[in-house]
């Protein structure tokens, strides 16, 4: 029996704030349709993807306003660094999540982008409602708490 290649998952871009300003509901991993000269700008660590989100049309899914820089190596063949990229799903996701971006009121927004063992890119996106100010504020309340609490017991013993 051959050996399972063990390469850990390279995490490129994190959206840190997604968990603050909304509640998330559902995960998935989703492929994206890129073109050889983003795919070269990921791996060089500059893209974010914190002002981006999810975003049904025509039958598909689309990653809007993601920010994946020029690669500096490619000259004329460059890709526009704000365009809107396909993002690979079934047909039984692609209803569900629009169904429930059309039917609940949720939204689609991208958690992480990474590499996966294979070596290809993949974004984890999650199936999110978006929090009022005092759902932020108890969250806030929730995370000082926890944070004072552990200074409290390290003090102590």
């Amino acid at each position: 029996m051959a050996a399972k290649n063990d390469k850990p998952i390279k995490v490129v871009a994190e959206n840190r704030k997604a968990r603050f300003n909304y509640a998330i509901e559902d995960t998935l991993e989703a492929g994206i349709a890129l073109t050889g000269t983003e795919v070269k700008s990921i791996r060089n660590g500059k893209t974010t993807i914190s002002e981006s989100y999810a975003d049904p049309k025509g039958g598909e899914i689309w990653l809007v306003n993601a920010n994946i820089p020029e690669y500096l190596q490619a000259n004329r063949f460059n890709h526009e660094p704000r365009r809107p990229r396909k993002l690979l799903l079934h047909k039984k996701q692609i209803n569900r999540l629009i169904g429930a971006v059309e039917r609940e009121g949720m939204t689609l927004i991208p958690l992480k982008l990474y590499f996966n063992e294979r070596g290809r890119a993949k974004l984890q996106l999650a199936l999110a409602k978006g929090k009022k100010l005092h759902d932020k504020r108890e969250t806030e309340k929730k995370r000082d708490w926890s944070r004072e609490k552990g200074r409290l017991l390290r003090a102590r013993g």
